[in-house]
């Protein structure tokens, strides 16, 4: 196609939009209200999702060496430990080093501890064992127990199934909410477009009628759906982002970021995923929905 005609496609598709006001802003409002409420769940579901993914790879194994076990036999049990299948890194915690995060956790409370410093310290050296993946971790421990010079292994049995369990089914629970939505969206939005088509079937046919080929007649309509699906898109992208930098700054300043439970993705992160996700999806449907409306008429 030559630039010119491009631009002539171009220039049309704005004065259409111009022209048929009331429908352009009806086809919008459609894009902006059914994108707004997937980009809500999308926004809640991928945090959602950070935050189970920081629940899981915080999930480790804790094995309390034998009080009676000397340097060289630590020693030959870490190695014993490095060579099990699916060990991903092993972090060595004495005594006093342990006492000392102890005492870090309780925070305020912390002169509780104070007593058993020194030798009236009642905690075991210890091996951290982080699993190359968080499901590993039940294994892992079991193989570990049965090891020598292992006093205890701790890595919340039960608890660890459950919460995968729990995770699990919050991630499916959210992809089929996400696609229900995209779903209903996108026959919502192709609906109204298809509406302000319907709209100017006479003007499509007095081009047909004028000898304008199938390709002419589809490009403005082309861009204009391609327009409106942006546009439409745009609005709720900078809604959400707003809002969610709001919320991003406020877990920030209250120090709820440090949590355990709470690592909400960056606002930089979030902004391209969101804006990428609805401008792309708002596109495609706007084209779309044009495209699908005008075929009838072009067979004619």
């Amino acid at each position: 196609m030559k630039a010119r005609t491009l631009f002539r496609h171009l220039k049309e598709s704005i004065k259409n939009l111009g022209r048929n006001g009331w429908m352009t802003i009806a086809s919008v409002s459609a894009v902006a209200v059914a994108l707004m409420i997937v980009g809500l769940f999308l926004t809640v579901t991928l945090n959602l999702n950070k935050i189970a993914n920081h629940i899981e790879n915080d999930v480790e194994v804790r094995v309390y060496i034998d009080r009676a076990a000397n340097s060289q036999e630590q020693d030959a049990l870490k190695k014993q430990i490095q060579q099990i299948r699916d060990v991903k890194s092993i972090r060595y915690v004495s005594r006093a080093q342990g006492l000392k995060e102890l005492m870090k956790d309780f925070g305020k409370d912390a002169d509780i501890i104070k007593p058993y410093q020194g030798d009236e310290n009642p905690l075991n050296d210890a091996f951290e064992i982080k699993t190359q993946k968080p499901k590993q971790t039940e294994a892992v421990a079991h193989k570990v127990s049965k090891l020598t010079n292992v006093s205890d292994v701790s890595y919340g049995k039960g608890y660890v199934k459950k919460l995968f369990k729990v995770v699990d089914i919050a991630r499916d629970v959210g992809l089929v909410l996400i696609l229900g939505l995209l779903f209903t969206a996108i026959f919502l939005i192709a609906n109204t477009i298809k509406l302000t088509i319907v709209a100017r079937s006479t003007e499509i046919e007095i081009m047909k009628l004028v000898g304008a080929t199938n390709s002419f007649v589809r490009w403005p309509y082309f861009i204009e759906g391609l327009f409106l699906g942006v546009i439409g898109a745009v609005i709720p992208v900078v809604i959400l982002l707003i809002a969610y930098q709001e919320l991003y700054n406020y877990f920030i300043s209250n120090s709820y970021q440090t949590s355990i439970f709470i690592r909400l993705i960056p606002f930089n992160e979030m902004a391209l995923y969101l804006s990428g996700l609805l401008i792309i999806i708002g596109a495609v449907i706007g084209v779309w929905g044009s495209l699908t409306s005008i075929r009838k008429y072009l067979r004619a």
